[in-house]
């Protein structure tokens, strides 16, 4: 089995659902499903602060009792019998309990192919942009059927993309896999395999705090997003070109994260990113035309993919490989899950306010960043 190649396959078929499940989903509950922008927002909340309890305890957990091929078939398994479960289900109570399940199950797949990734790298000579790249490529071709498949049949495409994309993952996951993969967790010091062992080590905790902020930033983007196109009149065919945008120029830094910048600390890029994410915010809220969020997108290389290849090559270098699934962990559950509800809600009451200032109002998070990066970058040399 060529490693690159399952690692690639593996990004590009999960970034497919995640191409579904990211700009989509919030906007399935309210088109779909009728819920309003506000109950949509509770529910999307706390499905995120269910996801940042699963990956912060039980996807770590897993890890250390299942090979990385078993994690991912656990995963998968699970998140496509919760996505059946959706399909009678109307009552906003029944959509909170399933969107809890499956934001329990499914986000885990994110920092399970990521550990997988970082296994390999570590056995092998792979080229983690180049195979992240074809993932960004899977998320822009999701969202392109998604756009001209709503536009033709309706919002409930939505759902029936995720159910044929999980399936069609869960396909990958019972093919062969590479040798290292399918090995069990070897048996190592607790302390060492311990959340409490990771976070001893002092640049992780300032690392991690600022890819939470730069991270948990694109909230109203990721949720909110879709619906303001739709206030801005934006044709549901043309919608999901937009969003594409932004993934195009992810897809460019990905396939030159390799060799683009490599003299560049960690800090260095995250400052960067940090700046980017600041003016992009700023550009949607003064600039509230399709026009101008369209420019804005190109940011999304700065913002999202400069940052998280950033906390990829830091934890590469700077710690043990026992703690990579522990590290994962908790930069999905924080980073990309709970930073991300907390906005969310706070998005959702500033977007019925107005549209614009969801995303105005993600700047209290990279102001800080900015201002953090600078006081640590030389003391932390991270």
């Amino acid at each position: 089995m060529n490693n690159q190649r399952w690692l690639a396959k593996n990004f590009f078929m999960f970034f497919i659902t995640w191409g579904i499940f990211l700009p989509y989903w919030t906007g399935w509950l309210i088109n779909d499903k009728g819920l309003t922008v506000s109950e949509a927002s509770i529910v999307m909340g706390f499905g995120l602060v269910a996801r940042a309890i699963s990956t912060m305890f039980i996807f770590p957990y897993v890890s250390k009792v299942m090979s990385n091929k078993n994690v991912l078939i656990f995963f998968t398994a699970g998140s496509l019998v919760v996505a059946l479960l959706y399909i009678p289900i109307d009552s906003f109570m029944g959509l909170f309990i399933m969107t809890l399940l499956f934001s329990a199950l499914y986000p885990a797949l994110l920092p399970a192919v990521e550990s997988s990734a970082s296994t390999l790298m570590r056995h092998g000579v792979i080229h983690y942009g180049k195979a992240r790249s074809l993932g960004s490529f899977g998320y822009v071709v999701a969202v392109l059927i998604i756009s001209m498949l709503t536009g033709i049949y309706g919002e409930q495409m939505i759902l029936w993309m995720m159910i044929f994309g999980l399936t069609a993952l869960l396909a990958i996951q019972l093919m062969p896999a590479p040798q290292v993969l399918s090995l069990a967790p070897a048996k190592g010091n607790g302390k060492a395999l311990s959340m409490k062992g990771l976070v001893e080590v002092r640049s992780f905790i300032v690392v991690l705090f600022v890819v939470i902020l730069l991270q948990g930033a694109h909230a109203s983007y990721y949720n909110y997003g879709y619906i303001y196109l739709q206030d801005l009149n934006a044709n549901p065919f043309y919608i999901g070109m937009i969003l594409n945008v932004a993934v195009l120029f992810e897809i460019i830094y990905f396939l030159k994260a390799d060799t683009f910048l490599t003299k560049w600390k960690p800090s260095s890029l995250m400052l960067v990113a940090a700046i980017g994410s600041t003016v992009r915010w700023i550009t949607v809220y003064a600039f509230p035309s399709m026009p101008m969020f369209i420019v804005s997108q190109a940011l999304h290389a700065l913002s999202f993919a400069m940052a998280h290849y950033a906390f990829i090559r830091y934890i590469s270098h700077a710690l043990p490989k026992e703690q990579i699934p522990n590290a994962q962990g908790i930069y999905s559950a924080l980073a990309m899950s709970l930073s991300a509800a907390i906005l969310t809600l706070l998005g959702g009451a500033l977007y019925e306010i107005e549209p614009g200032l969801a995303f105005l109002g993600m700047i209290i998070c990279t102001v800080p960043a900015i201002i953090l990066i600078l006081l640590t970058k030389n003391r932390f040399n991270y």
